[in-house]
């Protein structure tokens, strides 16, 4: 359990005076965070020299055209396999977090999709079942998962070592989450300015930033391990 579970109980105006001072700290972390933002936007750019090819609703697509005209490309790497019989049950709770947000990454020339190494037909069952709608691409037959450093091979498998999250590390699976942002000039050059995997994911996920509001926090703390608690949207008891 979390540590904060017996508070002090006190009146409105020691309660507002704590609140004030801590509120203090959470501004400093916001103009912290803006400095770090600003900081990210300053990163050189790596142009994507390989041509990939992704297979979609309305047949293949090249890396360029999934931008949908825009200049801006955020993808999340969903970890889904081939020949697994669902997607990654720590990835569907951040997919969760993307429904609906389309229209309005549009409005600031940004498109959101989700990219896995299984086959589309998979993808597509199992985005029916969730109720999802954002664009969801499959990769397989191109080597874009493992240049994005998000699937690894059966030889690094074997050899407990595959470079993710920017250092060595004995791998957790096949697949790993991760988001690529891409950015399209006008002559369909497509640029990699930015990646972030690991709890670097967490900005992506509402449930978790509402958690953490609340006296509990996540609460995983004496989990058999994080998420332990999580299922499927459709698979909590009702």
């Amino acid at each position: 359990m979390t540590e904060n579970i017996a508070p002090d109980i006190v009146d409105q105006e020691t309660w507002r005076a704590a609140r004030l001072a801590h509120l203090e700290a959470e501004k400093a972390f916001t103009r912290q965070r803006d400095e770090l933002s600003r900081q990210r936007r300053q990163l050189p750019w790596v142009e994507l020299i390989e041509s990939y090819s992704f297979d979609g609703p309305s047949g293949s697509r090249s890396m360029a055209e999934l931008f949908e005209g825009r200049s801006q490309l955020a993808v999340y790497h969903f970890m889904y396999g081939p020949g697994w019989d669902e997607g990654c049950p720590s990835c569907s709770f951040w997919a969760d977090n993307y429904e609906g947000i389309g229209v309005h990454l549009a409005a600031r020339d940004t498109n959101l999709v989700a990219i896995s190494s299984a086959p589309l037909p998979e993808l597509q069952a199992y985005q029916t079942r969730m109720g999802w709608t954002f664009p969801w691409y499959s990769s397989a037959g191109s080597n874009f998962n493992f240049d994005m450093g998000v699937s690894f091979t059966a030889e690094d498998i074997a050899a407990r070592a595959v470079a993710y999250n920017y250092r060595t590390q004995t791998p957790m699976g096949e697949e790993m989450p991760g988001l690529s942002i891409f950015n399209r000039t006008e002559d369909n050059r497509v640029f990699l300015s930015y990646q972030t995997f690991s709890r670097g994911l967490d900005m992506l996920n509402t449930a978790y930033h509402i958690l953490d509001l609340t006296p509990k926090g996540r609460d995983e703390d004496e989990l058999p391990w994080t998420m332990a608690w999580l299922q499927r949207h459709d698979a909590y008891p009702s």
